[in-house]
């Protein structure tokens, strides 16, 4: 589908795309995957967009599209685990810059990680990158959190 009209439109229109895709869904691998392909499609300059889910001790890989990833995430490390940790969006200009860092991706210079927070309890994180420095702003930011809100309102936990 093509996107047109100004960003805010174009953001509309994707969440949009989301609900429908999970509306009917229960299935969280099935929504997840779904969520994270229509960013990969929609979003430019992007190299990397995916979930890490929480298992109780550390974040371990979901769906993604991208480059092969690393599969665990200790909480308090790098900008996923950071994220989840701090239970806040983490927008970073330049990863090279970001203290531990884990570099799965050589090719990513930002990045972007929304905490997946259902009930007060963390479920997840929601990880783009992009090989673009400074790829992310306020706007995008506002975007994710909505889709991640969305997405996050229709996955089964417990």
């Amino acid at each position: 589908m093509p996107y047109e009209g100004t960003r805010a439109e174009q953001y509309a229109s994707v969440l949009s795309q989301l609900k429908g895709l999970i509306h009917d869904e229960t299935n969280n691998i099935a929504n997840l995957a779904n969520a994270s392909s229509l960013l990969s499609h929609f979003l430019q300059d992007v190299n990397w967009t995916g979930f890490y889910l929480f298992d109780g001790k550390e974040l371990v890989l979901g769906p993604f599209q991208g480059l092969p990833a690393c599969i665990r995430i200790p909480l308090g490390r790098g900008v996923c685990g950071t994220a989840a940790a701090e239970r806040r969006t983490i927008v970073v200009e330049d990863v090279h810059k970001f203290p531990g860092h884990i570099a799965c991706d050589a090719a990513s210079n930002s990045e972007i990680v929304i905490p997946l927070i259902q009930g007060g309890e963390l479920i997840g994180v929601m990880d783009i990158d992009s090989p673009l420095k400074g790829r992310f702003d306020s706007e995008d930011q506002a975007f994710l959190e909505q889709f991640a809100e969305i997405l996050t309102a229709q996955l089964q936990i417990g």
